[in-house]
């Protein structure tokens, strides 16, 4: 983790965009098609390396193909006092209850160490997808969590809560990231998904990339799911479109790490921090 954030501040190391697709299917779990998201996320991905950022692919598909990958529930933590909640998360391994191959081990660093994240995901009746649900609820430490697990002994719960009581600042460890959103479906939900996951980017410290870096489109409106391949090949607009995300967050990278790009308002000090 240590390693990941150093590499961030050398302002000689390469840009480098998180693009995180967030379908549950692939080509092993549903054969004979690999899912839009993933489809879409090549138009990005070709325009953002173009561009000349250095892309890492986070296909959090693998969680419904893979048996020994997981990422283990949220235990709420934060909600007995902020401290307890460590970053990165401590709660799992969890031996004794066969909790292992955590794969928020993983991925906590690939957060670390991205200038800027890409999120691609389908809407599922109505919500983000169950595997982009699952990382962001285990991100809550991302926003106000304890880097100091020995300040809490581990899981002491009244040293968590008297550490909270005596003044947290709850630090936000991925504020400064630029993000680009991605969502499509077929019926309903894109716009309030769309909404929720910038909400969700913001909230945390991350900077929005502009107008153009946020999409939320329907594919094949209303028409038979056999047929939704061939509406997004037809689909030349939205095809377009997410390059244009891409290429929308590639240039907020670059500006970001010029200091041309400011947060706005980062430097406000918060009546209310939580």
């Amino acid at each position: 983790m240590n390693r990941a954030s150093r590499s961030v501040a050398r302002p000689a190391g390469p840009p480098r965009v998180l693009l995180v697709i967030c379908a549950s299917r692939n080509d092993f779990t549903c054969p004979g098609e690999v899912s839009k998201s993933w489809r879409l996320a090549g138009l990005a991905r070709a325009r953002m390396e173009a561009l000349g950022m250095t892309v890492d692919t986070l296909d959090l598909s693998l969680l419904a193909s893979d048996p020994d990958r997981h990422i283990h529930p949220c235990k709420g933590c934060v909600s007995t006092a902020m401290p307890l909640c460590h970053w990165p998360c401590s709660c799992y391994p969890n031996h004794a209850l066969g909790q292992v191959n955590d794969w928020m081990n993983d991925i906590y660093p690939k957060w670390v160490a991205a200038h800027g994240v890409l999120i691609v995901t389908p809407t599922y009746w109505y919500q983000a997808a169950s595997p982009l649900k699952l990382m962001m609820d285990r991100l809550v430490c991302a926003d106000g969590g304890n880097p100091d697990p020995s300040s809490t002994h581990g899981k002491t719960v009244a040293q968590a809560k008297a550490l909270e009581l005596k003044g947290w600042d709850y630090p936000k460890h991925l504020a400064g990231g630029a993000y680009g959103l991605v969502v499509h479906g077929d019926v309903a939900g894109v716009e309030s998904v769309r909404r929720a996951l910038s909400d969700w980017l913001g909230w945390m410290g991350l900077i929005d990339a502009g107008t153009k870096s946020q999409l939320d489109r329907f594919i094949g409106y209303y028409a038979p799911y056999a047929t939704s391949h061939r509406a997004l090949d037809a689909d030349t607009g939205v095809q377009r479109e997410v390059e244009n995300v891409g290429a929308a967050l590639a240039e907020a990278v670059k500006l970001r790490r010029q200091g041309e790009l400011p947060a706005v308002g980062c430097d406000l000090d918060a009546p209310r921090p939580k």
